[in-house]
């Protein structure tokens, strides 16, 4: 049998309880690890790994991180996903019989950090919780432990619905059942980038009764109960900051999928996965972090509620008519603390004394706030003037308590004003007159003695001393100085005038702390008790923030108001909102768009380079930007309330799936085709492009008529198959437009300008003279052109290709095959192909056996 050291034993066993965190194992003034934590740790954190005897015949593998810098290295572990359980000395080394007791007082998780430095200000840091029921459905519960904010969601359409709506979310950990089957966990991890966490208690507590008062499902306490007990048993600490769940109706907001969210970039960008470039880096103007992340939330959740939309409008119209009095209101946010975060700190127990006074400061903002709200002519902005609550008690409680430049650490004093508490008075009291009786016991010993460099100094191990240069040593008097310490230079000395002068200081300093600590931890009791009313006004400033940054931004790029309407969609000199922000000093040209009940589909032909897929995101995002209550890019705009926006933009190989460009593209409109109302709206950019040409022209039509015959959603859908603008005679909701372009001197000219009526040429040769391919191979390329172009259309017809000029539906032409020739079985499998009956999804993979076939 194996024999341990008591303490590598002690380790052991509570390392058993964490087996998938690094155990943080409190050594005096470092965190030690061990064994395989060691190794991986010092790889992570490059740090060196050593050895220490653990009672084995081979030493323990063992490296350790400085206790007062451990948080550094948490974050870095953090930010990779692993989790930390501190496990700290529970007892003084000095009382201790036998091995110190040591507990697990804490696991930091990604979804569970509470330190500033570890947290994005700006942006929210969920742990969700995912629950399934018998009946199919499954329940999402997001928390943001930094501030309290709990949030439950209903998902009934099976598993790629789930990940859709997760996918949304700045989810950094998931809490799921250990009964969750492996193939859904892998996808999580592969699909979300998230750290996994297996729990399965979800055992309703009455004390958690106050914070589901919201929830009116069995399912949603149960759901919520999960990530409430893993919650408490992972922090182990006060959790009062957490507010009572709310439950997001998902019928009630604009539905962005996965695909469209990336594909239109609104949070960050695809390539760099940075703000600069999105959609929120346009809009974000705002001053606080909480508002930053709250307009973040708004762009993922756009309302469909018009008259919700209506006030955020109206708001957003006061701001903008009153400039004097917005510059007010945001010099008056610049002082505004994260009310949240300061909320969930107090709460959790680790805010310092600097947290409480920069919430005092921000706090003593709210009466500014209600005043230069009350300026603004609008009633919508009057009433949230009045709903602005000063809390004064609390604000005078602080200001009368801390002082203004207190320290980080709460144990070393120097936290407390004076005149707060009489008997801290006292302390400072002795504390200050027994300095003051040593700075004149110093000039009295120099006089005594008459050494000029003699002084009295203190440090933390010898106390107070009186220390004399060895020059010097023989006009001290022999009676009166005993000898303390000796130095290079120099010997220290007591007297015992000093020392029993040192005792009454001394306590009285030890006594001043540990009162001031006790006193601290009292004032954050009372700030405790408002925080209800703290985070009620944080939400509100956050509002405020976000609409004065929808006004500010609207002022500064021309934006209008646009109007709703339940028939059509007509924007009038329309502009891609980031475009030309990043173009700057080049004029961004203008289009219009129009939808109605006459025309539901636009077909959009044009060169590469063009604009088109501009053309199409711009729609989208003037969208998202009216239903999330800002005003939009164009000289005019009257908008449908559309319930889903999907994309298919752009080309993209999921690596990690295995799967190619084409088949992305098919799943992202299947997933359109398969979920979209006539009130969504549809963009596809490019369909059919990922196989051969008429496989993808077919495609391409099939999917135009689907949409066309059965979903009545409003589209755009971008071609470079010109033989599909002959669809506007057989379809009749469906209208050709293009992007001019103009061939001037052997060169192509894109004018940007989107016209009705389909393009004439696709200027593909004069796009790869713009990529500077070689003058040789550009001369190839447009002889073979000029070859095809002049063939006789007969005889690529004969050729059994499909033809997309008859009226109705394409129809497969056959080539006879000679008297003597027998039919292919390839062709017979052709000719029993139903196309009327079968989806996109069908027809792909129908093409895929028949190509399989063909190689065969």
């Amino acid at each position: 049998m194996v024999k341990y050291t008591p303490m590598m034993e002690q380790y052991l066993k509570i390392k058993a309880d964490q087996k998938d965190a690094f155990l943080f194992f409190r050594l005096g003034d470092f965190y030690e690890m061990f064994y395989d934590d060691a190794i991986q740790a010092a790889r992570e954190l490059e740090i060196t790994l050593t050895k220490r005897d653990g009672g084995q015949e081979d030493s323990v593998p063992m490296c350790g991180v400085p206790y007062h810098s451990a948080n550094n290295y948490i974050k870095k572990l953090v930010e990779k996903g692993y989790k930390i359980a501190i496990c700290e000395q529970m007892e003084d080394p000095k009382d201790a019989k036998g091995v110190v007791k040591r507990e697990v007082v804490q696991l930091i998780t990604p979804g569970t950090v509470m330190e500033t430095n570890m947290l994005n200000e700006r942006d929210h840091n969920y742990i969700a919780s995912l629950s399934h029921f018998d009946d199919g459905s499954y329940v999402i519960v997001y928390n943001d432990l930094s501030i309290g904010e709990s949030n439950v969601a209903l998902i009934s359409d099976g598993w790629d619905a789930v990940l859709h709506e997760l996918y949304n979310q700045p989810i950094k950990e998931m809490v799921v059942s250990p009964d969750l089957p492996e193939t859904l966990q892998n996808t999580l991890r592969d699909k979300l980038n998230i750290t996994l966490s297996f729990h399965d208690d979800e055992t309703f507590q009455a004390k958690y009764r106050d914070l589901c008062e919201n929830l009116n499902d069995k399912r949603f306490v149960q759901a919520f109960s999960r990530l409430l007990n893993y919650l408490q048993n992972t922090q182990k600490r006060s959790l009062d900051h957490l507010q009572p769940a709310n439950v997001i109706d998902l019928d009630y907001f604009l539905s962005l999928d996965m695909y469209s969210k990336r594909n239109l970039e609104l949070t960050e960008t695809i390539m760099k996965k940075g703000k600069h470039g999105s959609l929120l880096w346009v809009l974000d103007q705002t001053v606080t972090a909480m508002g930053t992340r709250m307009l973040k939330k708004w762009i993922d959740r756009p309302l469909l509620k018009k008259e919700e939309i209506e006030e955020r409008f109206d708001i957003v119209e006061g701001f903008l008519h009153g400039f004097m009095e917005r510059e007010e209101l945001w010099e008056a946010l610049k002082s505004v603390y994260d009310l949240e975060r300061l909320a969930g700190r107090v709460a959790f127990g680790n805010v310092n004394a600097r947290d409480l006074i920069q919430l005092k400061q921000s706090l003593e903002q709210i009466p500014e706030l209600k005043r230069i709200l009350k300026q603004f002519d609008q009633p919508r902005i009057q009433e949230l003037s009045r709903n602005l609550t000063f809390p004064e008690e609390l604000v005078n409680l602080l200001d009368s308590s801390l002082r203004n430049d207190p320290p980080v650490s709460i144990r070393e004093g120097a936290l407390i004003k004076d005149g707060y508490h009489e008997k801290l008075d006292t302390y400072r009291e002795a504390s200050r007159n027994g300095k003051q009786w040593i700075a004149e016991l110093e000039q009295k010993e120099k006089q005594a003695t008459n050494i000029k460099s003699l002084k009295i100094g203190f440090n933390r191990v010898f106390g107070y001393y009186i220390e004399v240069t060895k020059a010097n040593l023989h006009l001290l008097p022999e009676d009166r100085y005993q000898r303390k310490q000796t130095l290079t230079n120099a010997e220290r000395f007591i007297t015992p005038e000093l020392k029993e002068k040192e005792q009454l200081i001394l306590e009285a300093e030890e006594q001043s702390i540990d009162l001031e600590y006790h006193l601290f931890l009292e004032i954050r009791e009372q700030v405790k008790k408002c925080i209800p009313q703290i985070q009620y006004l944080a939400e509100l400033v956050s509002q405020i923030d976000v609409l004065q940054s929808f006004a500010s931004v609207s002022e500064a790029n021309q934006y209008i108001r646009p109007r709703f309407s339940n028939e059509r969609l007509e924007i009038k000199n329309g502009r891609h909102p980031v475009i030309e922000k990043v173009m700057k000093n080049d004029a961004f040209v203008p289009n219009d768009i129009s939808l109605d009940q006459e025309t539901n589909i636009l077909l959009i032909t044009g060169p590469n380079m063009s604009g088109k897929s501009t053309y199409m995101r711009q729609l989208a995002l003037t969208a998202i930007m009216a239903q999330i209550g800002c005003f939009v890019p164009s000289e005019k705009a009257e908008m449908l309330l559309f319930d889903q926006i999907f994309t298919r933009i752009g080309a993209a190989d999921d690596l990690v799936s295995g799967q190619s460009t084409f088949m992305v593209e098919m799943l992202e409109a299947n997933h359109a085709l398969a979920n979209a109302t006539e009130n969504s709206l549809i963009l596809l950019d490019e369909i059919g492009r990922g196989t051969s040409t008429y496989d993808g022209m077919a495609l391409a039509q099939a999917i135009v008529e689907q949409i066309h015959d059965h979903i009545h959603a409003k589209t755009i859908f971008s071609t470079h198959y010109h033989e599909l603008t002959a669809l506007e005679d057989s379809l009749d909701r469906l209208k050709n437009i293009h992007v001019r372009a103009e061939e001037y001197d052997g060169k192509v000219v894109f004018l940007h300008q989107v016209k009705e009526g389909a393009a004439d040429q696709s200027y593909g040769i004069h796009v790869a003279k713009l990529a500077d391919l070689p003058i040789s191979l550009i001369d190839r390329a447009s002889s073979i052109l000029e070859h095809l172009e002049k063939k006789d259309r007969s005889t690529i017809e004969d050729a059994g290709q499909l033809s997309f000029f008859a009226e109705g539906r394409p129809q497969i032409k056959e080539k006879k095959a000679p008297a003597a020739q027998s039919e292919h079985k390839l062709i017979k499998d052709l000719k029993t192909i139903n196309l009327f009956e079968m989806t996109p999804m069908d027809a792909m993979n129908e093409l895929y056996r028949l190509q399989k076939q063909a190689k065969e």
